[in-house]
């Protein structure tokens, strides 16, 4: 159970609690939850209704249960770059799926996460997912509120090796839609969804470029389709015609994240080390 305490200012004079929280974040979904709970919602220590108004100087505590089920705990070697009692941000290795499906059941990142959380009553909130092969930071929320401020909210770079000679900069604005009956591939497809991908050329190899990419949209695949719709394939992805001599897997990593802390309201920033297999390519 997460604990938080909010102070109402003299803005928040003659507001109902309901309103005060929605202004905080809070979903209309949790707040009705929370009111139906006894004790979920107090003012200076005292039971509240949502009707009930505040005034400058009140303290509005709300206490938020982690509903929900977690998956059988793994043991893994998964780098933890921040935690706290809303977030949690890992390094994901490659080959390592953010969610279990059923061809991968007790191997996920939501394993590892149930095994780190351990004891506390919880459920796996990723905030986005990145594919199975791709590697880098993956910000999970702990509680419902943290999931719904976060989503759609942070922003990300990510970096990858593509095939050829790049051009210094450049956007990608190409519908993508699924190829065929196919339920894995993607492809550009006039028919499909808008998808926008900014690039930056940060070094140029001997037959292979160094990228950072940023998503306006987040398409599946949406990098790896764009890159090889130009004729860039990124090294190692096998699905879209990538080179696989260097790299077993698709050159492709979520390097930095930024985001408004759901409770502090502090900016965070994160970095995280590229995986050997990356490293090599870029040294």
């Amino acid at each position: 159970m997460r604990e938080i305490e909010f102070i109402a200012t003299n803005e928040d004079n003659g507001k109902r609690i309901r309103t005060f929280l929605k202004g905080k974040g809070f979903s209309s979904t949790l707040i009705t939850r929370l009111k139906y709970t006894e004790n979920r919602i107090t003012k200076n220590g005292v039971f509240a209704r949502t009707i009930d108004t505040l005034q400058a100087g009140d303290a509005v505590k709300v206490c938020i249960q982690n509903r929900g089920h977690m998956p059988a705990p793994l043991k893994a070697d998964v780098e933890v770059c921040y935690e706290d009692e809303d977030v949690l941000v890992l390094n994901k290795p490659p080959h390592m799926p953010v969610h279990e499906s059923h061809s991968h059941i007790g191997d996920t990142l939501s394993n590892f996460v149930a095994y780190h959380l351990q004891g506390e009553d919880n459920a796996f909130r990723a905030v986005y997912r990145l594919d199975r092969d791709t590697s880098g930071l993956v910000l999970v929320a702990k509680h419902e509120l943290a999931a719904s401020k976060l989503a759609g909210k942070v922003d990300k770079h990510y970096d990858a090796l593509v095939s050829g000679e790049m051009p210094p900069s450049g956007t990608v604005d190409l519908p993508i839609a699924r190829y065929g009956d196919s339920i894995i591939q993607r492809c550009v497809d006039p028919d499909g969804e808008r998808s926008v991908t900014h690039f930056e050329t940060l070094r140029q190899y001997d037959g292979y470029a160094f990228i950072r990419c940023v998503l306006q949209t987040g398409r599946t695949h949406q990098i790896r389709v764009h890159m090889a719709h130009l004729g860039h394939p990124l090294l190692g992805d096998s699905l879209y015609g990538g080179d696989c001599s260097r790299i077993t897997r698709q050159a492709l990593h979520c390097s930095d994240i930024t985001f408004i802390h759901p409770v502090t309201d502090e900016t965070v920033h994160l970095e995280c080390p590229y995986p050997e297999d990356m490293a090599r390519l870029l040294s």
